[in-house]
């Protein structure tokens, strides 16, 4: 089962188009924001994809952005911190802006993947056993060129794309 996964869009509509069309291009029907997706007129351009979102600290209208993820389809998610399954994958999700839930999930080691933002960095490692990926950032600080990742749970393969 492929996913998009995507964080810290800061308004950035171009790339958030250019990541989604990508989404379609690859037939993905589920993706991860792992927060700081910023303004609600954002949220509209995820019509067609399941989608979990993770607040992020820039994320001040947190209520009616997840009031509009829920109108945009029953299976959406909106919330701090997404755990659940995709394809029978454990998995989980969080801005990583809360000290210390981040290494929370991976120390619990109930999840097979966990999938934040925050930091603008891309990140793909393996702690106690736990897959922690970053896909960087879609806006906001330029601290590495903008990017996004499509992860592949069930073969296990990550691919960051650059926008």
């Amino acid at each position: 089962m492929k996913i998009g996964v995507l964080s810290d869009t800061h308004d950035n509509l171009a790339n958030l188009l250019a990541v989604l069309e990508i989404c379609r291009e690859q037939q993905i029907d589920t993706v991860i924001h792992c927060g700081d997706l910023t303004g609600l007129e954002m949220v509209s351009h995820f019509v067609g994809f399941r989608t979990i979102f993770t607040y992020g600290n820039m994320d001040h209208v947190s209520g009616a952005i997840k009031k509009r993820f829920e109108k945009l389809g029953k299976d959406n998610y909106a919330g701090l911190v997404f755990t659940g399954a995709l394809g029978g994958v454990p998995i989980a999700a969080t801005h990583s802006h809360i000290e210390g839930k981040l290494m929370d999930l991976v120390s619990s080691q109930r999840y097979k993947w966990v999938f934040h933002g925050h930091t603008h960095l891309k990140r793909d490692e393996i702690i106690h056993g736990v897959r922690i990926v970053n896909p960087g950032a879609l806006g906001g600080l330029g601290k590495e060129p903008r990017s996004f990742c499509i992860a592949n749970l069930l073969s296990e393969d990550v691919e960051f794309i650059r926008i």
